[in-house]
C-alpha cells in the first residue's frame, strides 16, 4: 500500500510538474500563437481581402499548435487519475507505452475537435473582430451546459475505467481506446468551457485558468444522478481551502 502511495504521488507530481511547464510556456506565448490577429480591410465590414488578410495574419498550423498546447495544459491534471489506474492495473514494463498510448488517443479526441474550433474561432475574428459578443454568447451556453443532466452523464462516463488487457497487442489497443473514449467524453462535457478563453480578445489566459480550475475541480466530484443541478463543482478549491485552514491552525 505504502509503494502504491508513493507510486500515485510520483505520478501524480510528474504530470503537474509538465502542466506547469506548459502553463509557462503558454503565457510566455512565443511566436504569439495563443493570439489570433485581424484587421478589417474595409470600413463596409467582412469582406474577400479581410478574410484572406485574417488567414495571413493567423496560419492554421500556428493556431493547431497553439491549440494543442492549450488542451495539455489545462487537462493533464484531469488525466492523473486515469494514469495511476493504467500503472495499477499493468506490468511493469508496459506502463510507460500503455500510458502514453492513452495520452496520445486523448490528445488525438481534442487534436481533431481542434481543426472544427479554430474554424469557428476564425469565423468569430472575421465577422466580430475584437468584439466580446462571440464569448459571451459562448459564455452563456457554457453556464446553461453547467446545470444540464446530459453534461452529468457525460461526466460520469469520464469516470469509468475500462478493463485493460494484460498482454501484447490487446493491451496497446486497450490503452488506446481508453484514451479515445475518455478524450471523447471529456470533450462533450467541456467542449463550451474549452472554446470560452479562445473567443476572449483580451484577458484570455486568466479565462483559460479559470475554466482549468472549474474543468480540474468538476472531474474530481463523484459521479451523480444525471439531472438538472444548479450548483458549484468546486471540489478543488474546497481542498485547497481546506488544507490552508490547517496550516494557519
Amino acid at each position: 500500500m505504502k509503494n502504491t502511495a508513493r507510486l500515485n504521488f510520483q505520478i501524480g507530481l510528474v504530470i503537474v510538474l509538465l502542466s506547469v511547464a506548459l502553463w509557462v510556456l503558454l503565457l510566455f506565448n512565443p511566436g504569439q500563437v495563443m493570439e489570433v490577429s485581424h484587421c478589417q480591410m474595409t470600413m463596409a465590414g467582412p469582406s474577400a481581402a479581410s478574410l484572406d488578410m485574417l488567414l495571413q495574419m493567423n496560419p492554421f498550423s500556428d493556431m493547431m499548435l497553439g491549440w494543442t498546447l492549450m488542451v495539455f495544459a489545462m487537462m493533464l491534471p484531469k488525466l492523473i487519475s486515469p494514469i495511476q489506474y493504467i500503472f495499477s492495473r499493468s506490468f511493469r514494463r508496459q506502463r510507460i507505452s500503455s500510458s502514453l498510448l492513452f495520452v496520445f488517443g486523448y490528445a488525438l479526441v481534442w487534436i481533431a475537435i481542434g481543426v472544427v474550433m479554430n474554424g469557428l474561432i476564425l469565423a468569430a475574428n472575421f465577422y466580430f473582430p475584437q468584439s466580446f459578443v462571440p464569448a459571451i454568447l459562448i459564455g452563456v451556453i457554457a453556464i446553461f451546459w453547467q446545470f444540464t443532466p446530459i453534461k452529468q452523464r457525460f461526466l460520469n462516463r469520464g469516470h469509468y475505467h475500462r478493463p485493460l488487457a494484460a498482454f501484447g497487442l490487446a493491451a496497446k489497443r486497450d490503452a488506446l481506446s481508453f484514451g479515445l473514449a475518455h478524450g471523447f467524453w471529456c470533450f462533450c462535457s467541456g467542449w463550451a468551457l474549452m472554446l470560452f478563453p479562445m473567443l476572449m480578445p483580451v484577458g484570455h489566459n486568466a479565462a483559460m485558468l479559470a475554466v482549468t480550475l472549474i474543468m480540474v475541480s468538476e472531474h474530481m466530484e463523484h459521479p451523480r444522478i444525471p439531472k438538472w443541478y444548479f450548483g458549484t463543482r468546486l471540489k478543488l478549491l474546497r481542498i485547497v481551502w481546506a488544507q490552508a485552514r490547517l496550516r494557519l491552525n
